[in-house]
């Protein structure tokens, strides 16, 4: 058997290539939506691509899967109380698919979401036990995925009862042995604290997992998984995602290079509508183009792009550099979004050089903000990190608002003060600060070094909700 697991830090997601070495036949589990790697690895290991799965309909991203068929013979496997608007072949719990040496057995494994499938995998060229349990968004890496994305409060209980269920009465009855592979590893928010490993086994887990030490007791795991004061707040554009993917994602077909810009082309798209993506670091956006949003290209871009851009707007982009144009292109189309209109040729320099209108993002540090904060200056902190980081410590006075509920809440900001924006590091305080003068506020500044470098600084903290 040959196994390769793709990660992406960028959305804290893993998807599986799983090929057997009698037939040549070959499965893609968890597919993302830049599907040419699977082919790649295909023709590296001499293998065809036959059998795609997604192990549930997901609220993070966009599958490739529906865009397989279009590249080869490929069959495409679903859950069998999964409601789909593509061809599939339905596996329900206890079906099997054979290839060669490899087989697949489903497991219904509802909770993190109530059509949610598992594969439990055995390799028959080493015996005839299961080696490795492809969990999906069921058992994680130190966590189990979150049960609170989909319904009312009611579903919510309903979601964990049954993920409940799924680990007492199937998963946890692996062997210890077993090796688990899940989607949702680090860095996705689809857990309330997922571990920084990318694959774990079923007796680790059983041994270290906090989420599972209440397992006995339903009462106890529910109260566990639906407190939502433990879990990431869910970033705007994840509301799109699951009926897309339910769906089945519209094909992208040829994808056309989004031009060079000179200045005038720029700002004449700009000028009509056009949303302005800078891509650069918080410290180059101090001076940016009026309106521009700004999610510096890193590890994070995705989840906040998504969360402060709107959906179909036409998008336009400033980059540090000219290579990671398609990198930011299909990080953006793995989360919806179409292609941008184009990129500023000469960057930020050749916007400046050509004499352009400029606005800026001042840029404040800790002891800056300490000091107007003793003179009692008339200062709005807004903390917009999550829940759980809130808690552990924050500026006295500050107002907590996290990021992904900015774009809905922003209004309650006053206008009339300043505002200090303030995160763990000073990236997400970038991303809101921009948020923020985008919508009309004219006195915004960035905290750099955020809460980190105010707690290293030795200031005073207050922990608690208030």
């Amino acid at each position: 058997m040959h196994f390769k697991q793709f990660y992406l830090d960028s959305l804290g997601h893993a998807s599986y290539f799983i090929g057997s070495e009698q037939t040549g036949e070959a499965l893609v589990l968890d597919v993302r939506r830049d599907v040419d790697i699977y082919f790649e690895e295909a023709r590296r290991k001499g293998m065809q691509l036959k059998y795609a799965a997604d192990t549930h309909q997901h609220n993070d991203y966009l599958t490739g899967i529906c865009e397989l068929p279009q590249r080869g013979e490929v069959q495409l496997i679903g859950s069998g109380r999964a409601d789909l608007g593509y061809k599939v072949r339905s596996m329900s719990d206890g079906d099997r698919l054979e290839m060669g040496e490899v087989v697949f057995q489903a497991m219904h494994t509802p909770g993190h979401t109530p059509e949610h499938i598992s594969f439990l995998v055995t390799d028959r060229s080493r015996g005839e036990e299961p080696v490795m349990f492809l969990s999906g968004g069921s058992l994680l890496v130190d966590d189990v995925g979150r049960p609170d994305l989909l319904g009312s409060s009611g579903d919510i209980q309903k979601h964990a009862s049954q993920l409940c269920q799924t680990l007492q009465e199937k998963i946890l009855k692996l062997p210890d042995y077993v090796q688990v592979y899940p989607t949702h590893v680090a860095g996705s928010l689809c857990g309330g604290n997922i571990g920084s490993r990318l694959s774990t086994t079923i007796g680790y887990e059983r041994r270290m997992n906090q989420m599972l030490a209440g397992i006995a007791s339903k009462d106890e795991f529910v109260k566990q998984c639906v407190n939502l004061e433990e879990l990431p707040a869910v970033p705007p554009y994840w509301s799109r995602m699951r009926k897309q993917n339910q769906q089945g994602p519209g094909l992208l077909g040829v994808l056309a290079n989004p031009p060079a810009l000179s200045v005038e082309q720029f700002d004449r798209l700009r000028s009509n509508d056009a949303i302005v993506l800078d891509c650069r670091s918080p410290e180059a956006f101090a001076s940016h183009i009026p309106g521009a949003l700004n999610v510096h290209y890193g590890s994070s871009f995705a989840t906040w792009a998504g969360t402060i851009l709107p959906p179909d707007v036409p998008l336009i982009l400033v980059l540090e550099k000219a290579s990671d144009l398609w990198d930011v292109c299909w990080q953006l189309l793995r989360i919806g979004y179409d292609l941008p209109q184009g990129w500023l040729a000469g960057g930020m320099m050749a916007w400046r050089t050509a004499a352009k209108e400029l606005e800026f993002m001042p840029l404040m540090s800790v002891r800056d903000l300490h000091r107007q904060l003793q003179r009692q200056d008339d200062l709005f902190v807004l903390d917009v990190r999550q829940k759980t980081e809130w808690r552990s410590g924050h500026i006295k006075g500050a107002t907590h608002i996290t990021g992904a509920e900015l774009p809905k809440r922003y209004q309650e900001v006053p206008q009339e003060k300043t505002v200090a924006v303030i995160c763990g590091s000073g990236y997400r305080s970038s991303v809101n600060a921009s948020l923020l003068k985008h919508q009309g506020y004219k006195d915004v500044v960035n905290v750099l070094g955020g809460m980190t470098a105010w707690n290293n600084a030795g200031l005073e903290t207050v922990n608690g909700k208030g």
